[in-house]
């Protein structure tokens, strides 16, 4: 149904979370090197992803080599707290691609530049915390747009 893009993940339970969002809702996981753990079935194993095997995964040596293979109708939504868009007022279609960047800097500030209206951050109160955990932040986001289509699991 829809796409979660990892620019360069560090930490792989947040990997673990999102491969588990991806079952939940039949969206696909792709990974964007370099990721900053080992895929291995070890690594795998020690974040308790023992249905590892059943996550639709693609990994990719660079974020243009995944736009490029998406296809030029592709829609891709850039998850910043730098963006000014939100999830709540964005109109989101089945195939939409939703990409978050590493946990310790998030996405390169001229990729969201250069996303225009198509960089979204996730409403925050004032004074409070200044970024969600990745894992959090993709829930918010793939289950507005998963809501959005209507599904009747």
């Amino acid at each position: 149904m829809f796409h979660i893009v990892l620019v360069e993940p560090e930490i792989p339970h947040n990997a673990g979370a999102a491969g588990r969002l991806a079952l939940a809702t039949d969206a696909t996981l792709h990974l964007v090197k370099p990721l900053g753990f080992s895929l291995d079935d070890k690594h795998v194993r020690r974040t308790g992803l023992d249905y590892w095997q059943d996550v639709k995964l693609r990994v990719w040596e660079s974020l243009d080599d995944l736009m490029a293979d998406a296809g030029p109708d592709a829609r891709f939504w850039f998850l910043s707290t730098k963006a000014s868009g939100t999830p709540w007022k964005t109109d989101f279609h089945a195939g939409d691609y939703l990409v978050f960047g590493r946990e310790t800097k998030g996405l390169p500030e001229d990729i969201v530049h250069a996303a225009g209206d198509r960089a979204l951050r996730i409403p925050m109160a004032p004074g409070g915390t200044r970024s969600l955990n990745l894992s959090t932040a993709i829930a918010i986001v793939l289950y507005e747009a998963v809501r959005q289509q209507g599904p009747d699991w």
